[in-house]
């Protein structure tokens, strides 16, 4: 386990998450009961991936593809210092990213394929 890292939300209430190592080697000190405190809020820290939410989501709703529906994933890992980041598969960023169509149906077309009468 790489350690507890105590979150506050902006009302006030307590977040604990499993936190993710830096990759420094540095290691944060941790209270008595083994949590490190956030540097950020649990908000302040998701901002950042939200950014990085809006921004995939404009790239692919705004080109010539024009998809129905546009549905992006990525691992999220949680830090005492750097906050929210994306996590990483292997040496890679993890992003996956599905686009959807709907069939186009004609104007004078039923649910089903069948013409109107």
């Amino acid at each position: 386990m790489d350690g507890l890292v105590e979150f506050k939300t902006d009302d006030g209430a307590v977040i604990v998450v499993e936190g993710a190592e830096d990759g420094s080697g540095s290691r944060l000190v941790a209270r008595a009961d083994g949590t490190v405190p956030a540097a950020r809020t649990f908000e302040g820290s998701l901002e950042g991936v939200r950014a990085a939410a809006e921004s995939a989501l404009r790239v692919f709703r705004d080109g010539s593809l024009r998809p129905d529906s546009v549905e992006i994933e990525f691992g999220v890992k949680l830090t005492a210092e750097a906050g929210a980041l994306i996590a990483k598969s292997a040496v890679e960023g993890h992003l996956l990213v599905k686009l959807s169509w709907s069939p186009e149906q004609s104007p004078g077309a039923r649910p089903g394929g069948a013409p109107r009468s």
